[in-house]
């Protein structure tokens, strides 16, 4: 007896240890457990936030001007800061720590809002992933042809004509993102997203330098306190590239939609909207810093005739190696900013495709590939098909509109609206059963109508920009 009863109980103390030993390894949820912390979500917004959206920002100051230009990015700044912190509220439903967890965008719409708004918000985050996947493209081909034409201008002098073809760049881009989107998951991504935040810094940080360098030498600031002046452009072109602006500061600030996604990396206790919280004020306080400081003297050195592009727009043609620098650590960022927005909507795809055809091998089943020195690689065919099929349709689309500013604008105008406001709005009355009418219930509508009207203003404006340039552009032709 007393041997069974000592066998018992070193069996419930090696019972108790396993469960110790697999309490450490998972989740709450099961999944093996986050490691995410403040930092790494931080470097993973920072890759998302300050992209390409940073280069069009003193052209935006010029159309809006000295006064318009910083009030304008300073509260769009509160804004997303304001409204990222609703929505990281959404991750759980329920207890802050305990609650059943929302691994997207859309289960958290699904769990606060639920119906005919679910299927409305996949639609709208997953067209807008798509556009930044064509917008990225297009930013990264013409980083790429700057870095060519910015040595031929050093060869053959600044009025030289120095063409070159974007097409071909917009190709190279695409092969390289068919190699990273088979990196399977978003937490596996963490180190393309560290390496894309120092790569953002570097050429924020040389586009700043060069403004300054350009103010200093000259000893003049440019433009005016109300911007591009009637008669440099019409009434109604100083109308739309004014609502245009508009559309391309939401741009710079985008990355909401894909915001649970990001916290749905990180580690528990404290809270993870505790931690989310925290990690969205350090990196919207630095990109504001940044985006103040590259718009600002951005328009200083060149005034109404800022380029829509600060590092590529050739307003800067000396030193030429560091615009190069610029211009390659732009490729880079690039290249991680898009998977860390293509990532969400790879996954639904596949989740949703295996829920459909849980029996097909096609979909589901992974082959080991192994891999001298580094663990095995676990192949999947589905989603090498349809990740490749999906660079390929993105870039070909890129090609056709090659047309930085505008396709920023669009971009920025269908997405900060419902993306950045609404849904987080709505989900934040929902949770907290905010009474209709109450004062806080009215404030939180009065900035979500007032966003609204801002995103119809930029999509419009954006939209004419489109149709101008589409009079003259023919496509896979010199640019």
């Amino acid at each position: 007896m007393g041997d069974s009863t000592n066998f018992a109980s070193k069996h419930q103390v090696f019972d108790v240890s396993v469960n110790v030993t697999e309490s450490k390894r998972f989740d709450d949820d099961g999944r093996i457990k986050r490691t995410g912390s403040v930092w790494t979500a931080s470097a993973h917004i920072i890759t998302a936030v300050i992209g390409s959206g940073v280069l069009s920002l003193a052209w935006a100051v010029a159309q809006l001007g000295w006064i318009a230009g910083p009030i304008v990015m300073l509260l769009f700044s509160f804004v997303t800061y304001y409204t990222s912190s609703l929505l990281s509220d959404c991750y759980r439903s329920g207890d802050p720590l305990s609650g059943k967890r929302n691994y997207t965008y859309m289960d958290a719409v699904q769990a606060n809002l639920g119906g005919l708004q679910v299927k409305i918000c996949g639609w709208i985050q997953y067209v807008n992933l798509f556009g930044v996947a064509i917008g990225y493209t297009i930013a990264s081909s013409i980083s790429m042809m700057a870095v060519k034409r910015s040595d031929c201008f050093h060869k053959h002098g600044h009025k030289a004509p120095c063409l070159e073809p974007n097409t071909p760049y917009m190709i190279i881009f695409g092969v390289i993102e068919i190699v990273f989107s088979q990196i399977p998951d978003f937490d596996q991504i963490w180190w393309l997203s560290i390496v894309a935040a120092v790569m953002s810094f570097t050429y924020s940080t040389i586009g700043l330098g060069l403004g300054i360098a350009q103010v200093a030498e000259t000893r003049k600031i440019g433009g005016s306190l109300t911007g591009v002046s009637i008669g440099t452009v019409t009434e109604m072109q100083k109308v739309w590239r004014t609502f245009q602006a508009l559309g391309a500061i939401a741009f710079a600030y985008s990355y909401s939609l894909i915001l649970i996604e990001i916290q749905d990396t990180i580690k528990s206790p404290p809270s993870e909207a505790k931690t989310m919280k925290n990690a969205t004020l350090i990196s919207v306080s630095v990109t504001t810093v940044f985006y103040m400081l590259c718009g600002c003297f951005g328009y200083a050195a060149f005034g109404d005739h800022a380029p829509d592009n600060l590092l590529t727009g050739f307003g800067f043609y000396d030193p030429y190696w560091l615009l190069d620098i610029a211009n390659i650590a732009i490729v880079v960022h690039l290249v991680g900013a898009y998977q860390v927005y293509c990532q969400p909507l790879f996954a639904f795809i596949e989740k949703t495709a295996a829920e459909w055809h849980p029996n097909s091998k096609f979909i589901t089943k992974n082959i080991s590939v192994p891999i001298p020195g580094y663990k095995s690689y676990n192949l999947n065919l589905f989603r090498l098909v349809w990740r490749s099929i999906f660079v390929i349709i993105s870039t070909f689309i890129s090609m056709l509109l090659p047309f930085f500013s505008d396709i920023v604008g669009i971009l920025g105008a269908f997405g900060f609206w419902p993306l950045t406001v609404y849904y987080p709005v709505e989900m934040y009355i929902a949770q907290k059963k905010i009474p209709k009418w109450s004062r806080k219930w009215v404030g939180l509508q009065i900035l979500s109508v007032t966003c609204l009207m801002i995103s119809i203003a930029a999509a419009a404006g954006s939209f004419a920009g489109v149709v101008s340039d589409l009079k003259v552009y023919k496509p896979f032709k010199f640019t």
